[in-house]
């Protein structure tokens, strides 16, 4: 591989990488095959890179070491040793293996894919047409009862936007500020009552967008991030005011403008919350603390949850928190726990649980440093965006899931890439993309 490789130049490697990343947006859009094959291809090209130059010296980052050694243990309690009870070496083993690809993924773009302004503006401007094409099919699906592939409202009630099934709040929910943020903030920062009142209105449309989807998770998140922003960058702070309550006064406003929205976000939020422990997320975290507990040390193993959720021994309910036994008809079993760390614990118990915290404390470290001296609007963009994927109040998608998880990845590594002020420096290159 070494010597095919030597009969292309770097740039020529790295050129080629930097496609492939461009290409997975679109394929986690309409072709997780595509995804993949990107990913792979740019973590080929990657190591092959490091291997010819000798430098290995991102392995080094803290980050990345956390990742290794939450990834190890989750290997280890995965594999089917005598007295462990695991997915196997299919259903188990063999996918916790691959997850390694997502963190070298994550290297590759920080380390060698988006070392150039030119290269970064242009993963920054596939996130931004990807949150636009979620955006644009979702108010067609809205005005005109389906999307560009005739694809109606989910049953529940949700906008699937460029989808056949209600994947476009989640995706939007943790992108939109990505996407948003730098453009509202460059017209805010224009001359003219006009241009910032255009910025108003590009902040409270994506807010409002997220709104109709009618997906609970994107739309807190979405508001969250309008939220966090205002806090983060001052300029912002009364567009992003104004921004919110018109989300708000939105969601109020659905009874009228969508009836469906109304049943959604409001009408099955207060029925669950009134009875969470009754309802399907009760249901589901219950049955997976039960089946952490039974196994605090070493979990079952990835996919564990799936493999042996149904179980009669883990049908109990928790008696100190006045829990009742859970049942499957009510949704206490699924293919995952719909919470990340809750996966975490079910999955490799304690000691997992607590690396994954440390995992995600150290990505949010190195995408933290230098923001609140530097304010760069991208660089508090990618946090926050990184902050609402891994906010541990949540229900969520199975954790390496690539079809949530690649928005992540592609999110920390643009994020990581992005130059950010040392503590001894006093210059900062900043983009707005």
């Amino acid at each position: 591989m070494n010597r095919g490789m030597k009969q292309f130049g770097p740039k020529t490697l790295q050129n080629t990488a930097l496609i492939a990343t461009l290409l997975v947006p679109l394929g986690l859009l309409h072709a997780f095959v595509l995804a993949e094959i990107c990913i792979a291809i740019t973590d080929i090209l990657f190591l092959a890179q490091c291997w010819q130059t000798r430098n290995f010296a991102w392995v080094r980052q803290p980050w990345f070491i956390a990742a290794f050694i939450w990834w190890g243990w989750l290997v280890i309690c995965t594999i089917p040793w005598p007295g462990f009870t695991t997915a196997g070496w299919l259903m188990g083993v063999a996918q916790a293996f691959v997850i390694i690809r997502l963190f070298i993924f994550a290297a590759a773009l920080q380390s060698w894919v988006l070392t150039t302004p030119k290269a970064r503006r242009a993963l920054w401007l596939a996130l931004a047409l990807s949150v636009l094409w979620i955006g644009l099919e979702s108010w067609q699906q809205y005005l005109t009862g389906s999307n560009i592939f005739g694809d109606p409202r989910w049953a529940d009630g949700s906008l699937t936007g460029p989808f056949w099934k209600p994947r476009a709040g989640a995706v939007y929910g943790h992108v939109m500020i990505v996407a948003t943020l730098v453009p509202v903030m460059v017209l805010l920062s224009r001359p003219g009552r006009a241009w910032r009142i255009a910025g108003i209105a590009l902040a409270a449309l994506a807010g409002i967008t997220s709104i109709l989807i009618g997906q609970r998770m994107g739309s807190a998140f979405t508001l969250f991030s309008l939220v966090v922003a205002g806090l983060l960058l001052r300029p912002l702070r009364p567009a992003a005011g104004v921004a919110f309550g018109l989300a708000m006064l939105a969601l109020l406003a659905t009874p009228i403008i969508s009836p469906p929205t109304h049943a959604k976000l409001v009408g099955e939020t207060a029925t669950n919350m009134h009875h969470f422990s009754q309802s399907p997320y009760g249901e589901l975290y219950t049955r997976a603390t039960i089946m952490g507990l039974a196994s605090p040390w070493h979990g079952w193993g990835y996919n564990g949850f799936r493999e042996f959720c149904p179980q009669d021994q883990f049908g109990g309910g928790i008696a100190a928190l006045n829990i009742p036994p859970t049942q499957i008809g009510l949704g206490a079993c699924n293919l995952h726990p719909h919470n990340f760390y809750v996966e975490a614990f079910v999955d490799a118990g304690f000691p997992g649980l607590a690396l994954f915290v440390i995992l995600n404390l150290t990505w949010l470290w190195a995408l933290w440093r230098g923001i609140w001296r530097g304010r760069d609007t991208l660089r508090v963009a990618l946090f926050i965006g990184a902050l609402t994927f891994i906010w541990p109040l949540a229900s969520t998608d199975e954790f390496p899931a690539l079809y949530m998880s690649g928005w992540y990845f592609l999110m920390l590594g643009l994020g990581l890439a992005v130059p950010y002020i040392k503590p001894n420096t006093t210059e900062l290159e900043t983009e707005h993309a």
